[in-house]
């Protein structure tokens, strides 16, 4: 199995399509992130979809997740993965790629290109908002309440039945709990860091999130996104895109058939 040794953590990473980087002109490696309590091998509708199709993929169970081991004595936070995806990527020899992270991978995503903006070409964020309040307040007081202790209770969903799956060491669950709980209690907001990327950036968001639709639009216009009408041939276009899928919630969103093309016409 590919694991790479970054940061004092060990990810576990798959790779899909062409084995090596496309020719100048060509389109970069294009990395995927998935939420709390997922693992790289949930992205496998999006490529069966066709996203990344013709190109170079690379999933990656983050830290603790999936089948990368619990590094128990490092806190868990979108800074710290987001280095950890940068140093994977710098393993991998890779000058540039495009990346997607959907909610905790959102914010990992978004923290590596606010960190290591170089290596980002296109920068694809699923359902994660650019600061904590930007979620429902009914959303952050469950993750106010949550703790070490929702271990048992979680052994009853399909997340659970994921990581049992394919774990190393299963009985780290109720650690990998507390720490994505943790992470999760920690008030941010990276608002100021977000507007200064130069790279397009595409924020995609169900009509039916867990995030606050002036949030979307917020987040957008940080980007240089509904500022101004773009003009009759839409010069004034920003590079960045804002899509609402409709009939999706936070939960279902990575599943909607309407995601791959939106995705596709972006990343290309």
């Amino acid at each position: 199995m590919p694991y790479a040794d970054v940061n004092g953590v060990s990810l576990y990473f798959e790779e899909h399509g062409p084995a090596t980087t496309p020719a100048a002109g060509g389109e970069p490696p294009l990395v995927l992130l998935h939420g709390g309590f997922g693992a790289g091998e949930m992205f496998q509708p999006l490529l069966a979809a066709g996203v990344g199709e013709g190109r170079r993929v690379i999933t990656v169970d983050l830290q603790g997740h999936g089948r990368s081991p619990v590094a128990a004595e490092r806190e868990m936070t979108c800074e710290a993965m987001g280095d950890d995806v940068a140093a994977l990527v710098k393993h991998l020899g890779l000058e540039q790629v495009d990346v997607l992270g959907y909610s905790l991978g959102g914010g990992t995503a978004a923290r590596m290109a606010v960190q290591h903006e170089e290596l980002v070409r296109r920068l694809v964020l699923v359902s994660v908002p650019a600061r904590r309040d930007g979620w429902f307040p009914e959303v952050t007081a469950q993750m106010d309440q949550m703790n070490e202790g929702a271990a048992e209770f979680l052994k009853q969903s399909p997340m659970y039945g994921l990581y049992a799956r394919i774990a190393p060491a299963v009985e780290d669950w109720p650690v990998l709990v507390g720490k994505v709980a943790a992470m999760n209690r920690r008030p941010y907001d990276w608002s100021d860091e977000l507007a200064k990327l130069t790279v397009p950036v595409l924020l995609v968001f169900a009509d039916a999130d867990g995030i606050r639709p002036a949030h979307m639009v917020e987040f957008f216009g940080l980007l240089g996104g509904g500022l101004k009408d773009p003009g009759w041939e839409g010069t004034g276009r920003p590079a960045s895109r804002l899509s609402v899928i409709p009939g999706a919630t936070h939960y279902d969103l990575m599943l909607s058939p309407l995601l791959p093309p939106t995705l596709r016409a972006f990343l290309k």
